[in-house]
């Protein structure tokens, strides 16, 4: 076996290298981004810029160590995992239990740790989703209560995320969730209903709150209310427009100095198109394409090959990443509303990169199982 081990390349050299690539381009961006805020904080400079790092350490060995969980045991956790995580996402709103942080209360607080719930539901979900697509496919495709029950879970982790609030998250787990039902056979029919209910939604808030859809529509034109509604995305096309086609230069953004909130978490694209300029931004966007692909085909070979708990899996973590991806690059140049998401791999945030790196890992235990044929209690290859 170890022979046949060396004969095959293990993992996906083109997905590895899109990973890792936005992870060091990420320390580096953040680097730039968060010196001089630290620094305007009354922080040491490199206050962010270490503990990103630190968190990328973690992710890493959080990912690798995912790489030795077979898929059985993730698909027998799938459900307790979501459990889990819907009742620590109801403790969230315990008055006292945590924080309200930028009038949001989405960290759990364990001393100096911090833990963002919902970055976890988006992972959980896809595997209780994968597993429920394998367990009633046919029901899924072939009757309205196939469909209807995984709504029910979906709706009350929704209503939990919007509670804190996190529309950003709430947007995401719906989203992806909807296109793991659809590649499960879902009648499209279905989701033209759910959608128009999700319009008739909308209006009846918009009505009843004029003042949230303004903060919903302000992307339209932003510069009506460029000092309140449309702050924070005037500034960010001021940044790509500094940036122009080569950019200021490594560390020259001037967008950063507080002009842009949070400029190394949500905003770190626009520090990308102005440092970096539209060749460094697409760039970035290049990579995501790449990683996005890759996890893609590698859950179709899963399911070319029989294992479709693996490919629900693979196809969800994609629609995740490039759905984020898409979201918070949209929201940086003005064509999607403001939303608090990070940029996969590359933004500031613990709980994200930890996460990101985690499905990572799950994906790489995926190719290995598919490669090696790995029974469930087959040792991992450095094992």
């Amino acid at each position: 076996m170890s022979a046949m081990i060396k004969k095959k390349s293990l993992y996906d050299a083109w997905l590895l290298l899109a990973v890792f690539s936005l992870i060091g381009m990420g320390i580096v961006m953040v680097t730039s981004a968060s010196l001089s805020f630290a620094e305007i904080m009354h922080k040491p400079i490199w206050y962010f810029a270490s503990r990103h790092v630190i968190y990328v350490m973690i992710g890493l060995v959080m990912g690798m160590l995912s790489t030795y969980i077979p898929l059985s045991l993730w698909r027998r956790m799938s459900t307790a995992l979501l459990v889990l995580t819907i009742v620590l996402l109801a403790v969230l709103l315990v008055p006292g239990v945590s924080r309200e942080v930028n009038g949001s209360i989405r960290w759990l607080f364990l001393g100096p740790i911090s833990i963002q719930i919902s970055e976890f539901s988006k992972l959980f979900l896809i595997t209780y989703m994968a597993d429920y697509l394998l367990k009633h496919e046919r029901e899924v495709q072939n009757s309205l209560k196939g469909f209807v029950q995984p709504m029910i879970i979906l709706s009350f982790v929704s209503l939990l995320l919007i509670l804190e609030p996190d529309f950003g998250a709430t947007v995401v787990v719906v989203s992806t969730a909807m296109g793991m039902l659809f590649l499960g056979g879902v009648p499209f029919r279905r989701f033209v209903v759910l959608f128009a209910i999700a319009l008739l939604a909308l209006g009846a808030l918009s009505i009843a709150s004029p003042y949230r859809l303004q903060r919903l529509t302000s992307f339209l034109n932003p510069w009506d209310d460029q000092f309140n509604t449309g702050y924070q995305l005037t500034q960010s096309l001021i940044a790509f427009g500094r940036g122009g086609w080569f950019g200021t230069g490594l560390g020259n953004s001037v967008q950063k100095l507080l002009y842009l909130p949070e400029p190394h978490t949500d905003f770190i694209y626009a520090v990308i198109g102005e440092e970096l300029g539209l060749i460094g931004a697409l760039g970035v966007l290049l990579l995501f394409g790449l990683l996005v692909w890759r996890i893609l085909l590698l859950g179709k070979k899963a399911m070319v090959h029989g294992n479709r708990f693996a490919g629900f899996v693979a196809y969800g973590i994609g629609l995740w990443i490039g759905l984020q991806t898409i979201i918070n690059i949209g929201v940086n140049v003005g064509v999607l509303p403001t939303k608090g998401l990070t940029l996969p791999f590359m933004s500031y945030g613990g709980s994200s990169l930890i996460v990101g790196l985690i499905a990572i890992g799950i994906l790489l235990r995926i190719e290995f199982e598919l490669k090696f044929k790995v029974s469930p209690k087959f040792p991992h290859p450095r094992a």
